[in-house]
């Protein structure tokens, strides 16, 4: 007898945001392929919960909207960053620290993922157009990049794309 499909609380998601911050005599790029958890709360709101990185939350009355305020949250924490740190490498090692840091979600996020992998979860219909990704084609990371005074000229392939997709199962 087949395993009964179960509704998923925690959704694992998969984001990736890039900002471009001015410092005290340096520019910097900041790209993150991280992790979060969505979450349909009781009174119908969506919650976006930071894994990777840990410390921000937000919420919307839809899925984008959530994403949108957690993306802005996560502009506004490199925001508040920049203006307490004297030069690059203070800004970058704050950056990576808070990116790095551990929180509970973490193990979440995994057992949200092992249910999508097992097979025994139904889509919800917020997610139905959102693509799909596996997590092992894209692992967590962050890099924190100076731009002033780079030697090798910009191109638009510096650019990423600000997404976020449904972690899904393992690439073939």
């Amino acid at each position: 007898m087949a395993e009964p499909i179960v509704d998923l609380k925690n959704h694992p998601i998969l984001i990736t945001l890039q900002d471009t911050i001015s410092g005290d005599g340096f520019l910097a790029r900041i790209t993150v392929s991280g992790r979060t958890l969505m979450r349909e709360e009781d009174d119908g709101r969506w919650w976006m919960y930071g894994v990777r990185p840990a410390a921000i939350a937000e919420s919307g009355s839809t899925v984008d909207e959530a994403f949108l305020r957690f993306k802005q949250a996560h502009t506004n924490v490199l925001l508040d960053m920049v203006q307490e740190s004297k030069n690059f490498d203070e800004f970058r090692t704050e950056v990576e620290r808070f990116f790095n840091e551990s929180d509970i979600d973490e193990q979440a996020w995994e057992e949200a993922l092992k249910a999508v992998r097992d097979g025994h979860t139904a889509p919800t219909e917020a997610f139905s157009k959102l693509p799909r990704q596996s997590p092992d084609s894209r692992p967590a990371r962050i890099e924190v990049e100076r731009l002033d005074g780079k030697i090798t000229p910009f191109t638009a392939r510096d650019n990423a794309t600000i997404t976020y997709s449904v972690a899904d199962k393992q690439a073939a």
